[in-house]
């Protein structure tokens, strides 16, 4: 039996795909791209995600991401990790509501992982989840670097009224 998956487009009707019969493994992982380009933030330059976020998409504690970590810090400079100063947690704080100190939430300042950081993750924790999500998550920090490359003249331009959405949800 043919399984059917449905696009719509912005203004097309509805369309319908044939659906691969064999998906990849990252395609059965209930995370969309868009929800991990979403936790993607700019802090002090560089494209980060949170530890507390990455926790959330390899089902895991923070405490437990952190603690792996830990244990293999020589892995992880700090153009890799690093630890968000007071000021940055709390614009972050405010923008997406990180549970404030004495509420009894977050204890110590958060950390924010690269796209390198992220990559070596995968060597720390080894469950298939990670390498799965880690792959994924590269995905999303390639993607993002397409979109805010700058266009050479001569290159492939957009078309007219094609939406440019940038992903990267908080600056700092």
């Amino acid at each position: 039996m043919l399984q059917v998956q449905v696009f719509r487009f912005r203004s097309d009707p509805l369309i319908e795909m044939p659906k691969k019969s064999k998906p990849s493994a990252t395609s059965r992982l209930p995370v969309p791209v868009e929800l991990i380009e979403r936790r993607i933030y700019l802090i002090r330059g560089h494209k980060v995600m949170l530890d507390s976020d990455l926790a959330d998409l390899y089902q895991v504690e923070t405490r437990a991401l952190l603690q792996a970590v830990r244990r293999n810090i020589s892995r992880f400079p700090e153009d890799f990790m690093f630890q968000l100063n007071r000021e940055e947690a709390d614009v972050l704080t405010s923008q997406i509501v990180i549970s404030n100190l004495g509420r009894g939430g977050r204890r110590y300042l958060p950390y924010g992982f690269t796209e390198h950081g992220v990559a070596m993750l995968s060597s720390v924790l080894r469950s298939k989840r990670a390498v799965q999500m880690n792959i994924l998550i590269i995905r999303a920090f390639i993607r993002l670097r397409e979109i805010l490359a700058p266009r050479r003249p001569g290159s492939q331009t957009r078309r007219a009224g094609e939406e440019i959405r940038l992903p990267i949800s908080g600056c700092l």
